[in-house]
């Protein structure tokens, strides 16, 4: 194949960094493969993409506009109150990359949760642990809906083992799936080592607004009658990072990914949401855990759960989250850390056939 033409457009949801963080070890192994990543996405997603790949192209889809409630209980109803934008935003962005193809003479597209992100002229994949779509009584119609969309792609990547001791539970596996499904593993931009802890408490947010401001807010006044050593990363990507001291606590703004595995690497405990790509770095880092899920979110509400009645992490609803919770970590063990090895010249095989 010419080299000149291995243009691969890999495209990733604006909600929260989970999206965008767990494409970067994609990104890296495209590279490593001789093909030529572009990224494309929108908002904090971007930047975060911007600032991890500097000498990549990056080009800019329109915002969903993804927003959550003030109240979790009203999650799904200002969900359905922005649809119409973010139907709106899937069909501008679908004429956008049908553009894109010919302009960056695209050879494959990988979209993670990016409806509008496809072409039927070049091979695409579609990234999703969500087969599933989870909320509440309407989760069959938001599945099929789902599912319909996932279909159209010549394959649907998931991050997770296809067995029976899986992280994503029945959101990532089906009985009788209609579309071709590979279970490539977690995706985790991470690796493990030991390191001397430096830290009791790693406090890691995200997700879109207001509900990370609400739980960082929270978190701040709680963590002043802590008694241990705090870094607290608020997940809040701006064009230059700031660390703030105080005593026994370390605010960060952001981290990049080197930054993020070492401290992750130092800390004794992760406080955080029960976001599906942080439950992959925590599987890869074999880290002690406990988790706030995002309120209304059934998804992280499910994770959460389902990984309580596995045995491995505690969870406390945003609103009854108290400090002495944090000692319900001693009694959970935490993922055990398993070999993973993504069998990615596999997967690129895809984008080099006709």
């Amino acid at each position: 194949m010419d080299s000149s033409n291995k243009n691969i457009l890999v495209a990733p949801l604006n909600w929260g960094l989970g999206h965008a963080t767990r494409c970067i070890p994609i990104v890296k192994a495209l590279e490593e493969f001789g093909f030529s990543p572009i990224l494309a996405s929108d908002g904090m997603a971007l930047d975060m993409l911007r600032k991890e790949f500097p000498h990549l192209k990056a080009l800019t889809l329109p915002s969903y506009e993804i927003e959550y409630a003030k109240k979790g209980a009203n999650f799904k109803w200002k969900m359905l109150k922005n649809m119409p934008k973010i139907v709106a935003s899937i069909l501008e962005e679908k004429k956008i990359v049908k553009n894109w193809v010919k302009e960056h003479g695209l050879i494959g597209i990988i979209s993670d949760n990016r409806l509008g992100v496809f072409s039927k002229k070049v091979h695409s994949v579609f990234i999703t642990h969500q087969l599933n779509v989870l909320t509440g009584y309407t989760t069959w119609i938001s599945s099929k809906l789902h599912q319909h969309i996932i279909k159209r792609y010549d394959e649907c990547w998931v991050p997770d083992w296809e067995e029976k001791q899986n992280l994503s539970g029945k959101l990532g596996h089906l009985r009788n799936p209609n579309f071709k499904i590979k279970y490539i593993g977690p995706l985790s931009r991470f690796e493990s080592f030991k390191l001397p802890i430096q830290y009791d408490l790693m406090v890691i947010l995200s997700g879109p607004e207001p509900q990370r401001s609400i739980l960082d807010n929270k978190l701040r006044a709680l963590l002043s009658s802590y008694k241990g050593r705090v870094i607290f990363i608020s997940g809040n990507v701006e064009s230059k990072q700031k660390m703030e001291q105080m005593q026994q606590f370390t605010y960060y703004n952001f981290m990049n990914t080197e930054q993020l595995e070492k401290t992750f690497n130092e800390s004794e405990v992760v406080l955080c949401r029960s976001g599906y790509t942080t439950i992959m770095d925590l599987a890869k880092l074999g880290k002690k855990a406990f988790f706030i899920p995002t309120p209304g979110q059934y998804e992280q509400e499910y994770l959460a759960k389902k990984l309580k009645r596995d045995g491995f992490f505690s969870y406390a609803r945003q609103e009854d989250f108290k400090m002495e919770n944090l000692l319900e970590t001693d009694i959970y063990k935490g993922l055990p850390v398993r070999e993973n090895q993504i069998q990615w010249k596999n997967l690129f095989c895809l984008f080099e056939s006709e």
